[in-house]
């Protein structure tokens, strides 16, 4: 059986910080590539959370992935998958560690992270953010799923 949990979240990590590295080394900070129009690149530097929440808060965010991590790896050695113990459900849970494991890598390091993806008037994101929401989407649906089929 492939490992898919830890597949997903290196090749996240690797691709998150490979971007991130690239921004930072051939962009200048609130540089934005085009100039104008709904997609941009443009180098932030947000010390924050998603949306600009708790700016400021390195070592509380350094926890909160930290404590994600370890909740993740907990559910997988404890094999109390549930309804995410399926290959999509391990899927999730791999994007889920390589977006937050990316983003603290950041943190850790830089003591911010590196944000470049720009969408009209949408907060400012990265490969790791991407990677953690659309994570946590799937992670919603198989659980609706899960509670619908067990209603029925």
């Amino acid at each position: 059986m492939v490992p898919i949990i830890p597949l997903a979240a290196f090749l996240v990590v690797v691709f998150d910080q490979l971007t991130k590295h690239m921004v930072r080394s051939w962009m200048m900070l609130g540089e934005s590539i085009p100039a104008e129009g709904f997609f941009q690149l443009v180098r932030v530097q947000n010390t924050g959370a998603a949306f600009g929440i708790l700016e400021d808060a390195r070592l509380l965010l350094i926890i909160a992935g930290v404590i994600a991590l370890i909740v993740i790896t907990w559910l997988v050695l404890s094999k109390h998958l549930g309804f995410l113990d399926n290959t999509l459900g391990r899927l999730t849970l791999g994007l889920i560690a390589g977006g937050t494991l990316g983003n603290l890598i950041d943190r850790a390091y830089y003591g911010y992270v590196t944000d470049f993806l720009n969408a009209g008037s949408f907060p400012t994101f990265n490969i790791a953010d991407s990677s953690m929401v659309i994570g946590m989407t799937i992670l919603v649906f198989l659980y609706l799923r899960s509670e619908y089929s067990r209603g029925h």
